[in-house]
This record gives C-alpha cells, structure tokens and sequence, in this order.
C-alpha cells in the first residue's frame, strides 16, 4: 500500500493544479520554429512554437499531451518563458535533469517554480515527460536562432 501512498503524494493538489492551468496552449500561426518532442517510454508528446525577439523568447505556443507531471512542467515553464535566452532555458534544462537524476537543486529562477516536481524523482518513468517542453523549447530555439542567420 506504501506504493499508493506515495504515488498520491506524487500528484500533489499543487501539480494537479499546475497541469489543469497551462498557459499559452495556442499554438502560433507564425512561429520561427517549431519543435515536437516524444518521450518513447510513456508517449508523452510536448509541441512547442516559439517566436524570437532580440534572442529571447518574445511569444510561444504549446500543445501539450503528457502525464499531469509533464503538464505540470509545461505550466511551470509557460509562465515563465517569454523574455527568456535560450541559455536561461538550456541551463533549465540541465539544471531540472539534475534535480530529477542526481538530487541537484531545483532550477534558478525564472523556472525555480519546477521545485514541484522534486517528488518525482524517485520515479525514473516519469523524467522524459516532465523534460520534454524545456527540451523541446531550447531545440525551437536554436532552430530559430539557424534561420534567422541564415
């Protein structure tokens, strides 16, 4: 029963909360980029377009189709995103990786709302879901990057 107890306390009222109101779930009619991410283990999938303004993220769009743990990061990180270089969303990335794989500390701020998500790390099944917008939005971002100098 233990198991149960745990899982329960995974989904917290505050993550059920955070995946129930995800921001930016329009996608763009006009992206630079766009980027679709699929976790292979559970079949998660995170869509994200991004428009780029001075190289930071001026407006963006999300489709979201992942466990309430991967809604939960997609809401963490929509709030958080315009205004963002990608090398504030890349050190996200590597910074929620870590806190999810080697106990790190929850990401620095402007995503340091992902500290949520710490229980998750006991559950190894979960963490390419809960990655998949970050990884995604730095991919968009470098995408954008290529063709705005091209």
């Amino acid at each position: 029963m233990s198991g149960d107890s745990d899982l329960i306390k995974l989904y917290s009222t505050r993550i059920l909360a955070l995946a129930a109101d995800i921001p930016h779930l329009d996608r763009l009619t006009d992206p630079d980029a766009t980027v679709k991410k699929r976790s292979p283990l559970c079949g998660s999938t995170v869509t994200v377009d991004v428009k780029l303004a001075d190289g930071r993220i001026s407006d963006f769009g999300q489709d979201v189709k992942a466990c309430a743990l991967g809604q939960a990061s997609a809401s963490v990180v929509g709030s958080a995103i315009i205004g963002a270089t990608r090398e504030q969303v890349e050190t996200a990335r590597d910074q929620l990786k870590k806190m999810l794989k080697q106990d790190g500390p929850a990401p620095d701020a402007p995503f340091d709302g992902l500290e949520v998500l710490m229980p998750a790390r006991d559950y190894k099944n979960r963490h390419a879901s809960i990655l998949l917008v970050l990884e995604a939005t730095a991919e968009a971002m470098e995408k954008a990057e290529q063709a705005n100098c091209a």
